[in-house]
């Protein structure tokens, strides 16, 4: 019985695997035109692979097949990351290094948009009620990317005589940098870029140490 659902499974996924290819005919991959899927995963299961069927971009389906088994997501996660349309939001320079097999940065997998979901349906969105639904945090880290920690929000930073506050202190372990995260319910402004950018020189000479990255800010505002 064991032999049967094992040649089932393996049928499935190859009828999979070549409808895959059919709807890319003119795929290309790593700078290969014509480039065609390899074998299934043993690590993915054939339910994760009819996720990509309604997806026709090549590279599309490569960067949710290399997702899934690095991360192990199950069949629904994946289909959560599809939908979300987690790869139309990356950059072009970051599908392009993607492609090319080149380094990324931590900021080549920040998503634009970053959504962020209105889970007690406000009408009106503060600062205040912004940072609490981000407060959600594990949802948000994920939404952020790989290796995010949370350190704390509301970061008390003593400028001067002033003191100040980080809406969101992070830090990735991937990167092994800091993380300064503003939030803004407007459009994005110079003196957004400037306060931030205040934030992260606090955290280089202050915080950071000498073994550690220089520290980035992600701005995350209405437009």
């Amino acid at each position: 019985m064991n032999i049967t659902r094992n040649i089932e499974k393996s049928t499935c996924q190859l009828i999979i695997l070549l409808s895959l290819n059919r709807r890319i005919p003119n795929g290309t991959y790593g700078g290969v035109r014509g480039a065609r899927l390899r074998a299934p995963s043993t690590r993915l299961t054939w339910s994760h692979y009819l996720l990509l069927l309604s997806i026709r971009d090549y590279n599309e389906i490569i960067y949710y097949i290399n997702l899934a088994k690095k991360n192990n997501l199950t069949q629904r996660q994946l289909q959560e990351k599809i939908k979300s349309k987690e790869y139309e939001r990356l950059d072009d320079k970051t599908k392009q290094k993607l492609i090319e097999n080149k380094n990324n940065e931590i900021k080549d997998f920040i998503k634009h948009p970053i959504i962020i979901k209105n889970t007690s349906n406000y009408d009106n969105i503060s600062e205040k009620i912004l940072e609490s639904l981000i407060l959600d945090i594990d949802i948000f880290l994920k939404e952020l990317g790989e290796g995010f920690t949370y350190i704390e929000h509301q970061y008390k930073i003593k400028i001067g005589d002033n003191y100040n506050y980080i809406d969101l202190l992070l830090f990735n372990y991937i990167y092994n940098c800091f993380v300064v995260i503003e939030l803004k319910t407007t459009e994005l402004k110079k003196e957004h870029i400037g306060q931030t950018g205040v934030y992260m020189n606090y955290v280089d000479k202050n915080i950071k140490t000498i073994n550690q990255n220089k520290t980035i800010g992600i701005i995350i505002c209405k437009k």
